[in-house]
């Protein structure tokens, strides 16, 4: 991941140094699970973790190194390690062993621990929506369909409804926090020929990471449901932020983003005040999307295994969740600076002329006798005239003698389109926030 899109958080998981310490880990542990069966000699395991080399940055050097005489990454790491540690002990790291028990075990490895920083990125993005929904529960607006002016709402309905959503993506999250919090050591093929059972079981407790049925490497699918997660959560992010790059269009101007002292919105026009940080969610949404379809596409592997899919996932599975977690961090931070503009709000409801509550009206002409047909072409044609000529809906419809001026107190009482709205902020009250 380019540095512009990386956070400390995430450098930690995917690091290069922090990817062989893993490695590392999982060796020593499979000696001394192998020593706890009798099979290697107990002191042996334990000069193999004493005089094991620390990884650091020329731990990975001597590593890159010898790759470039082997040509194989986990033969070199071996090469490496079993060096640090010396002869008879050393010869006992990657015993019975494959590369992919190693590399993959610390791939799902680092993944649970990638998925927990999204969760908990997910949980405090979570708390500043419900936030913002409560604060702006009733600031009333427009709610549009097609960009078309459709029947009021308000701003604290339409963060409501981000927050649900945001909470199934934690759900996802989590169910993909389980899906790849496993692990396995059971050789080439996944037979366990030359690895017994128990060095599994002995490394997967040490872990936290539970044991399973596999081939030469664990089962893509695992990785396609963690990428799903990325995905859906950089969906909603995406979902959100385009929402705020309309309200804030000059046209509509309903929110902005913060503006900070010292900050400019444009290197030639000094008024500018653009969206920025929801401009730049929406493009790397693309990104985490695309991903997706790669990881979807790593599932089938020739036979046992193959290494196409590793490639790939040197790349999607760091910027997939090192994006994903950038994204909520950024769009949590732009809500919390968000400058929400209620008066212009209203005056924008109020601008098409009251035509919003033409549904009421209807409603109540076929309440009051008037067949729908009839009624909905009433309250159409009049309508129509008071957009076309940009005068108001009800004094329309009062001087149409079709109408009776009874029913439209009811119906163009704001009111009543809100009347409802306790049904959407008991499901925000039910959340966890923890």
């Amino acid at each position: 991941m380019i540095p512009r899109y990386s956070t400390p958080e995430m450098d930690a998981v995917w690091s290069d140094t922090v990817r062989f310490g893993r490695w590392l880990e999982v060796e020593l542990l499979a000696t001394e699970g192998h020593a706890a069966i009798g099979v290697v000699p107990a002191d042996a395991a334990e000069q193999c973790r004493a005089n094991a080399p620390v990884a650091d940055d020329a731990f990975v050097q001597r590593i890159l190194e010898r790759e470039a005489v082997t040509d194989h990454d986990v033969a070199a790491f071996v090469d490496v390690v079993q060096d640090a540690i010396g002869a008879p002990a050393g010869s006992w790291i990657h015993y019975g062993l494959t590369s992919s028990d190693v590399g993959d075990t610390a791939l799902c490895w680092a993944m649970r621990d990638a998925a927990d920083l999204m969760i908990d990125a997910a949980t405090d993005l979570l708390r500043s929506l419900v936030e913002l929904a409560r604060e702006h529960r009733d600031t009333v607006m427009i709610g549009r369909t097609h960009g078309i002016h459709a029947e009021p709402t308000t701003f604290g309905t339409k963060v409501a409804l981000w927050a649900l959503q945001v909470e199934r993506d934690r759900v996802r999250l989590r169910a993909a926090r389980n899906a790849v919090a496993v692990m396995k050591l059971s050789g080439a093929v996944g037979t366990y020929s030359n690895i017994p059972p128990e060095v599994e079981e002995f490394v997967g407790a040490a872990l936290g990471l539970a044991p399973v049925a596999a081939t030469q490497v664990v089962a893509r699918d695992r990785h396609a449901e963690f990428l799903y997660a990325c995905a859906s959560a950089a969906a909603t992010c995406e979902l959100i932020a385009v929402e705020l790059r309309h309200l804030q269009r000059t046209e509509v101007r309903e929110v902005q983003e913060g503006f900070k002292p010292g900050q400019k919105g444009s290197s030639a026009m000094p008024h500018k005040r653009n969206p920025i940080s929801a401009e730049t969610i929406s493009g790397l949404a693309r990104v985490v999307r695309s991903n997706l379809l790669a990881g979807l596409q790593d599932v089938a592997l020739w036979h046992e295994r193959d290494i196409s899919h590793s490639s790939v996932e040197r790349v999607i599975l760091p910027d997939s969740s090192q994006l994903t977690f950038y994204m909520m961090r950024r769009l949590r931070k732009l809500l919390d600076g968000l400058v929400v503009l209620p008066e212009r709000m209203r005056a924008n409801l109020d601008a098409s002329h009251g035509l919003v509550f033409s549904q009421p009206v209807l409603l109540s002409l076929v309440q009051n006798g008037m067949t729908r047909d009839d009624a909905y072409r009433i309250v159409q044609r009049n309508a129509m005239q008071a957009w076309d000529e940009g005068v108001d809906f009800r004094s329309l419809l009062e001087a149409d003698g079709d109408v009776d001026d009874a029913v439209l107190d009811d119906a163009f009482d704001l009111r009543r389109s809100l009347q409802n709205l306790d049904r959407i902020f008991d499901q925000l009250s039910a959340l966890s926030l923890d």
